[in-house]
């Protein structure tokens, strides 16, 4: 089992947790960054004694630095020193937690160093996946999922060849709308998209649950994980998170990985791979749950994970100005500037007004998510 950690993005949903699986394991915590939440940083820094620590943004490292004086310890900044905090070569494997682009250059400088890189940032993937899966072969990295559909997937896949594999089925939950329609959903606040049924998560992404934009991102991501085409992935909405997603091969038989909605059980398993750690979820009791539905989603009242299918299709840096055009779409929706609907109108519109590259460089795919971002952020107000 892998004993030291780099976390990026230490103070969201998913860092926390992760230092909470890191604890229960002995896994020793080397270096770690966060964005802006000084007090809680501060907390964590004070009790993990990390050997290196960041924050992105920059006046919140400067108030870090003047808390924690009494430590000695350098504190870095910005993109570099997230960047730095990632590869820290102290550690053997970097969690990188952190939401959107940035997260980009951090995988990638794993990847070239040769780390073990436990992946929960689907936008790195979704935007460059074909670049990230270069720099991870060339310096012989390991990329292991986090996202808790794509370890349901990496986990049904183990112990089978992989050229047998028919399709792969990435469960949903449907997030807070599901049933509604499109007239309905016009009215939505940003209060209702915020109450995911099963998932405690970060703003941002539990809007995406709430579109379905949260699994468009991850049907391209997966085709980047395991290697597939968009013609062999599936979505099937389960309302109850049980089933977290599954593998179908060519004999017709479909493994599956269930457990409790808890994002502890997949920041685990790729912490402590190959091998399993101790429980630090509540045990899945099929008994208690009853019964289990399922059902095919709505493409037509929830457009986003279409959108996404398309992009998919496309290549280029369709998924880079998808990913980008959603994220100033979804800031501008919290904002309450546009409606829950017009997220989905502006990644179309962006979409449709950026114009394609194919086999895209780093500088491409960077230049399309600010095209994407800017076009969205210029758009009128509805």
């Amino acid at each position: 089992m892998r004993k030291t950690l780099n976390i990026i993005g230490s103070t969201g949903s998913i860092g926390r947790q992760a230092i909470e699986v890191a604890k229960a394991e002995g896994i020793r915590i080397t270096a770690m960054s966060a964005h802006s939440n000084v007090a809680l940083f501060e907390e964590q820094v004070r009790i993990l004694r990390p050997e290196l620590v960041c924050m992105s943004d920059e006046a919140a490292a400067r108030d870090l630095r003047t808390r924690i004086a009494d430590l000695n310890m350098t504190v870095l900044s910005g993109e570099e020193g997230l960047t730095e905090t990632a590869i820290y070569h102290k550690a053997d494997m970097v969690l990188t937690a952190v939401v959107g682009m940035v997260g980009l250059r951090p995988t990638l400088a794993a990847a070239q160093r040769g780390m073990r890189i436990a992946l929960a940032n689907k936008e790195t993937l979704v935007c460059a996946g074909a670049l990230v899966n270069q720099a991870v072969s060339d310096g012989n990295a390991e990329l292991l999922p986090v996202d808790s559909e794509h370890s349901a997937i990496f986990q049904s896949l183990q112990g089978n060849d992989r050229g047998q594999v028919k399709k792969l089925i990435l469960t949903a939950s449907g997030g807070p709308f599901f049933g509604k329609t499109a007239a309905e959903l016009a009215y939505v606040t940003v209060e209702d998209a915020l109450k995911h049924p099963n998932w405690s998560m970060g703003r941002k992404i539990t809007i995406d649950s709430a579109t379905m934009m949260n699994k468009g991102l991850e049907f391209i991501e997966a085709m980047h994980l395991f290697g597939v085409t968009p013609d062999k992935i599936e979505v099937l909405i389960h309302r109850e998170s049980i089933i977290h997603s599954l593998v179908e091969y060519a004999d017709n038989s479909v493994i599956a990985q269930l457990g409790m909605p808890d994002m502890r059980l997949p920041i685990q398993y790729a912490l402590c791979y190959p091998e399993r750690g101790g429980p630090v979820a509540p045990p899945l009791d099929l008994a208690t749950v009853g019964s289990l539905h399922f059902a095919r989603p709505d493409l037509e009242n929830f457009p986003c994970l279409a959108l996404a299918m398309e992009a998919a299709q496309a290549g280029g840096v369709s998924g880079a100005v998808l990913n980008g055009a959603n994220e100033a779409a979804v800031q501008r929706f919290l904002d309450k500037e546009f409606s829950f609907t017009d997220i989905a109108t502006l990644v179309r519109r962006a979409m449709q007004a950026t114009p394609q590259t194919h086999a895209p460089t780093l500088e491409d795919i960077l230049a399309a998510d600010r095209f994407a971002r800017e076009f969205v952020k210029s758009a009128a107000a509805s």
